[in-house]
């Protein structure tokens, strides 16, 4: 079944892309929250539409998303975290820790697209993947320190 997702997905595709998903997916969970609509001639064709009216928007978006890049560039974060005395964390710290580094240095990033590969219960030094746009993805170090 070929649907035209209307938000960013992870692991599935971005804001209207056309994927093709099984039949219980896209008919139980994307389609009634709203998440895709199904991929008929006249959806296709108001799609290529709106992506042609947009062209310019969706490039100026991008041009924000590169910048933002390269001003993250040089940034490296330090989480302080109660630990035990063998340096396992209490708990672990995971991309809202990150994104409240993150404004405090001046950078506000929603917390849904910072990713991390594995999760974080130690102390050592880690990094953390933004992905600002489907094109643009930068990988920022943090060091996990103990309190």
């Amino acid at each position: 079944m070929q649907v035209i997702l209307l938000e960013d997905i992870n692991n599935l595709g971005y804001k209207d892309d056309i994927v093709t998903v099984k039949s219980g997916y896209g008919r139980n969970y994307l389609i009634p929250q709203k998440k895709a609509i199904i991929a008929s001639e006249p959806a296709k064709k108001v799609l290529a539409e709106n992506l042609r009216q947009r062209a310019h928007k969706v490039e100026k978006i991008k041009m924000n998303a590169q910048t933002l890049a390269t001003q993250l560039e040089g940034i490296s974060l330090i989480i302080g975290a109660k630990t035990s005395s063998t340096g396992t964390i209490f708990g672990s710290v995971n991309s809202i820790q990150i994104a409240e580094e993150l404004a405090k240095k001046g950078f506000e990033i929603d917390r849904k697209i910072i990713l991390l590969k594995d999760s974080v219960k130690e102390v050592g030094a880690y990094k953390a993947t933004v992905k600002l746009h489907k094109d643009i993805s930068i990988e920022i170090p943090f060091e996990v320190i103990s309190e």
